[in-house]
């Protein structure tokens, strides 16, 4: 009988302790080369967005022209949704047992604190409901019931802060990165930086309420210093693009004529200037409105849309004329975003109009009464928006953003049934190409009043959004004024945890 050696086919013992050592020395010196190479792919990257200032080379006969992302994006175009009048995140996305327990008492230390129109009463449990959805179990507002229903695709940043807590400097910040006016919007940046896909809509669309624009107004899709071809154009599905259609008298003959008259002139000039790139500018903006005559009344054409998108949206619904405008709003973002449409800002909310709270989010005396108005404007038509988005596989290129200007009070003011702004803590989401989800980052403490985990700022929002483009936020600029300007100042950080792997 043959005895087996416990040795291997090396002669060398299977276990013994110095071949154990050398095994586990090999394994940890592997782990130890694992972890140094990520990090220099992370010190890679960082040393690529800390390098010299990046400017697009933008071409004056054609500022829209598509140009390459500075590394490999996840999402190709954005959409923003934006609540004008600082939405509570209390009474929707940011939930806190604390609050329900404490009701009615005093916030802690905070006797004496005074906010932007007052003083302070006691803590105040959301008037709604929270409840768990989807398999994460995310707590989430029936004010915000359809929303809701989306938990599991979204990543919720619970810890934004802001630098103001006035409503214009507030948009300004949310749109700019300034409180004050006069700089670039995000969309104008990134258009900037990456043109178009299409050559017959505007490259930045900004869709203002059924009800108005928001307090800051163009600020919000403004170009500020950098070219003015970057500057949103503002229209919504009741409102169309102003002096696009020809003026009555003028037959489609004739103003083809006169357009091909004026090109042929102008093509002239630039032979002889070449240089003149103002013109070249103005040449090309005047074929993008002709081009455009045909393909925004096509795109704004609800009448195509079947029976069953106008349910889902809510635009059929007779009894809220309000929320049936906001619905063919949100169609309308989903229809230009298939064309191609690079940023779109869709505004919930405007300056108000007819009274506090009648017609944004500014909830200051009578929150209920308020957002019981406001909740169902938004809440289907922007849920509709996100499952058709889904459905037709839109959103594997598209990032989808929803925020507000800042945050409000866990309590009701002083003689007062509602909330005062609070910059200190506030909730934005996430969803669609490049985002982890289900996921939570960052929170306010139990009240909700300040942020105390993963404190956020919009700068870091902002340079997410722009690393998810591709783009690095830090090396992004424009020269101006003799400083390399860009979106995030000298500011923020990319929120990593929220992207996806």
């Amino acid at each position: 009988m043959s005895v087996i050696d416990p040795r291997d086919l090396t002669g060398r013992h299977l276990l013994n302790r110095r071949s154990a050592l050398e095994n586990m020395a090999n394994g940890l010196s592997s782990v130890a080369l694992a972890g140094l190479l990520s990090q220099s792919d992370a010190l890679a990257t960082e040393v690529a967005d800390e390098g010299d200032p990046i400017r697009p080379q933008i071409q004056a006969a054609n500022p829209n022209a598509r140009r390459d992302s500075h590394f490999l994006p996840k999402a190709k175009n954005v959409l923003m949704i934006f609540c004008s009048g600082a939405c509570s995140h209390l009474d929707t996305f940011d939930y806190k047992p604390e609050l329900i327990k404490r009701h009615g008492q005093p916030l802690p230390g905070g006797g004496d604190l005074i906010t932007f129109q007052g003083k302070q009463g006691n803590l105040t449990r959301s008037p709604w409901e929270f409840k768990p959805r989807g398999e994460s179990g995310k707590m989430i507002s029936t004010l915000v019931d359809h929303i809701g229903e989306h938990a599991d695709d979204m990543a919720f940043i619970h810890s934004l802060t802001s630098k103001t807590n006035t409503h214009g400097p507030g948009e300004n910040y949310m749109s700019t990165g300034y409180t004050l006016d006069g700089f670039p919007s995000i969309g104008a940046w990134v258009t900037y930086a990456l043109g178009s896909e299409v050559d017959d809509l505007p490259a930045f669309v900004a869709i203002s309420d059924p009800r108005g624009t928001p307090q800051s107004s163009v600020n919000n899709w403004g170009a500020g210093f950098l070219p003015a071809a970057f500057q949103g154009t503002d229209f919504n599905a009741s409102k169309p693009i102003g002096n696009l259609t020809r003026p009555q008298g003028v037959t489609a003959q004739a103003d083809s004529k006169t357009r091909n008259f004026l090109k042929r002139l102008n093509e002239k000039h630039l032979e002889r200037f070449p240089e003149d790139t103002q013109l070249a500018a103005r040449i090309s903006s005047y074929e993008l409105a002709a081009r455009m005559q045909l393909s925004v009344p096509q795109v704004s054409d609800m009448s195509t849309e079947p029976e069953h998108i106008m349910k889902l949206y809510g635009a059929d619904d007779s009894q809220n004329p309000l929320k049936a405008s906001f619905a063919r709003n949100c169609i309308l973002a989903r229809r230009l975003l298939e064309k191609g449409v690079r940023f779109i800002q869709l505004f919930n909310g405007s300056y108000q109009t007819g009274g506090e709270g009648t017609s944004n989010w500014d909830g200051h005396k009578q929150l209920k009464n308020q957002y019981s108005v406001h909740g169902p404007i938004l809440d289907q038509p922007v849920a509709g928006l996100l499952t058709d988005m889904k459905q037709r596989g839109l959103l594997e290129d598209t990032l989808i953003v929803w925020t507000t200007e800042f945050g409000r009070m866990p309590t009701f003011q002083a003689g007062a049934s509602g909330r005062d702004h609070n910059p200190s803590g506030f909730t934005a989401w996430m969803m669609g190409a490049g985002v982890k989800a289900p996921f939570e980052y960052g929170a306010t403490d139990e009240f909700g009043y300040r942020a105390v985990e993963n404190v956020s700022t919009v700068y870091d929002f902002h340079a997410t959004i722009l690393h998810l483009l591709g783009l690095h936020h830090k090396r992004l600029s424009f020269y101006h004024n003799g400083f390399e300007r860009r979106l995030t100042d000298v500011h923020g950080h990319v929120i990593k945890d929220v992207i996806a792997g």
